[in-house]
């Protein structure tokens, strides 16, 4: 039986991938001399918001995910990132391999949102792994599973985050808007003849802005009801 051991060495921003990547080096140990033919890898990665703390500027964009701060003793608990997985390549000791993490900026995701709120220190990971061990056999291939146990941590650099968003969204962010809602958008910046989503946006956030005195933070559209009804009718001149 093989016995593995792994470690994050580093996770950078993948400056040439087509989408938004960060590649994790990996280590990986095989401590009792077996040769390992090949591994099929599966890898779920792990947010630990309970191991950071945060400044007051960051509490604003963590209370859709978590509350208020009171709450959070029992709000700030871990959460899937992404699963992903590849290929290594035979080896005996040890190698060390590039792990894909393919990331997103839809607010719609709630690592997305986490993360998009953090603005400087670290942030805790957990890998967990598992897969399939092709060895050597007495009659060929020996087949082995990765045992559900295998994890490693890492703290990822808030800045790695930031830059990575730069490269690929700069100075901008994706929201996905309902159909109906979004067919309502496009008319109430056409009949006012706006000439961006951007400026269509600020219009209606204005305006919610002058209908309610003192709320600074009136960064919704006027009407909360369901898609086609209440928020569709409120963008409509």
């Amino acid at each position: 039986m093989t016995e593995l051991m792994f470690a994050v060495v580093d996770i950078r921003p993948e400056p040439y991938a087509a989408a938004p990547q960060l590649t994790a080096r990996l280590r990986l140990t095989e401590v009792t001399g077996a040769a390992v033919h090949a591994i099929a890898l599966r890898c779920q990665v792990r947010i630990l918001p309970q191991r950071r703390g945060y400044a007051d500027e960051e509490e604003q964009g963590l209370l859709d995910l978590f509350g208020g701060r009171g709450r959070w003793p029992t709000t700030l608990k871990s959460f899937l990132w992404m699963q992903c997985s590849t290929m290594v390549q035979g080896f005996t000791g040890s190698t060390e391999f590039d792990l894909p993490l393919p990331c997103t900026f839809d607010f719609d995701v709630a690592a997305a949102k986490y993360l998009h709120a953090l603005r400087e220190g670290e942030i805790p990971l957990e890998l967990l792994f598992s897969g399939t061990v092709f060895t050597k056999g007495q009659t060929g291939f020996g087949v082995e599973q990765v045992p559900w146990d295998r994890e490693a941590s890492y703290r990822l650099p808030v800045d790695a985050w930031r830059r990575l968003m730069d490269q690929y969204f700069p100075n901008a962010g994706w929201v996905r808007l309902d159909r109906d809602v979004l067919a309502a958008l496009a008319q109430y910046k056409s009949a006012r003849g706006l000439t961006s989503w951007d400026a269509a946006v600020e219009s209606l956030l204005a305006t919610a802005a002058a209908r309610v005195p003192g709320d600074g933070a009136a960064a919704r559209v006027p009407g909360d009801g369901a898609a086609g009804d209440g928020v569709a009718g409120s963008l409509v001149p």
